[in-house]
């Protein structure tokens, strides 16, 4: 299969199953919204090391939010409910509850509940409230500029994480503005994050390493310089590689994405695009390429 000259490998993206809540976080402008948004997604490129994978969806109007103020919309992934909840008490209480005329609610419908508000509420010292409001409880806690309101739970549903795919390219050049065109295509889909900075990881991985104690270590076989070292077989041309890494709500999203991401990122000087997976061993979702783009 070739897009626009470039090559399709057939290959599948190897993805997991994760957990994931939604997060709509509101404030007096779009700035301060953003503010506290960026934060609290903040180091959340990979579970790996960050504890969660995590990234702002959107931007939300006024009269998209529970409280009528401007809003944006972020994604948390974890691997268990278990440390949804640690990250979101972590990451809401000390990146949104500390920023200024903030507020937090939950943006998901179904799932198992974790409690967030309920527990943040206890910074109040004994001056908290709450309202219950069409069967959902809403914590006030007293702030020095006025009130924090927060939602007292979170849900938490299945998700898919790990969706992925690699662009070679001729030189570095010409395979960051692929990625980048990819990116920019994929960010107006809904229901998905592209965790990585900017969307994009240099910093493929491999399970395993010649290291003890070292778990994953870099992909050596997408690694340019060090193709005669390692016996790779990269196509002859190759000087760059990028990757680009995609959660979603569910297999739709992370579907959907993969194929307008990698139609996007098919420019000149792009040689091929294949995909990253383990043999289908350790992920239940397996993205084919060919089909992905042939549907």
């Amino acid at each position: 299969m070739h897009i626009n000259e470039v090559e399709i490998e057939d290959t599948f993206a190897e993805a997991f199953g994760m957990k994931v809540a939604t997060v709509i976080i509101t404030a007096i402008n779009e700035k301060w919204a953003k503010t506290a948004a960026q934060l609290a997604t903040g180091f959340g490129t990979s579970i790996i090391a960050c504890g969660c994978e995590a990234g702002v969806v959107s931007t939300l109007s006024p009269d998209q939010t529970p409280d009528g103020r401007p809003g944006v919309l972020a994604l948390f992934f974890t691997t268990s409910r278990k440390e949804m909840e640690k990250q979101l008490l972590n990451r809401l209480g000390q990146c949104v509850m500390t920023s200024p005329t903030s507020a937090c609610y939950n943006g998901m419908e179904g799932g198992k509940p974790v409690t967030i508000g309920g527990k943040l509420r206890y910074f109040g010292d004994g001056f908290q409230s709450s309202k219950l409001i069409n069967n959902r409880r809403f914590w006030r806690i007293p702030m020095m500029d006025g009130e924090f309101v927060i939602e007292e739970k979170f849900n938490v549903c299945s998700a898919v994480g790990g969706g992925n795919f690699f662009i070679l390219a001729e030189n570095q050049k010409v395979c960051l503005a692929a990625a980048e065109k990819a990116v920019k295509v994929m960010k107006k889909l809904p229901g998905i994050i592209m965790p990585f900075p900017g969307g994009i990881v240099r910093s493929g991985s491999k399970i395993g390493s010649k290291y003890k104690g070292q778990h994953v270590s870099v992909n050596t076989s997408y690694c340019p310089s060090i193709q005669r070292q390692v016996g790779a077989d990269l196509p002859a041309g190759v000087n760059s590689v990028l990757e680009i890494v995609i959660d979603g709500v569910d297999e739709e999203a992370v579907r959907q994405s993969m194929c307008e991401g990698i139609r996007a990122a098919c420019l000149p000087g792009i040689l091929k695009i294949t995909a990253g997976n383990y043999g289908g061993k350790l992920g239940q979702y397996h993205f084919h390429l060919h089909k992905i783009l042939s549907a």
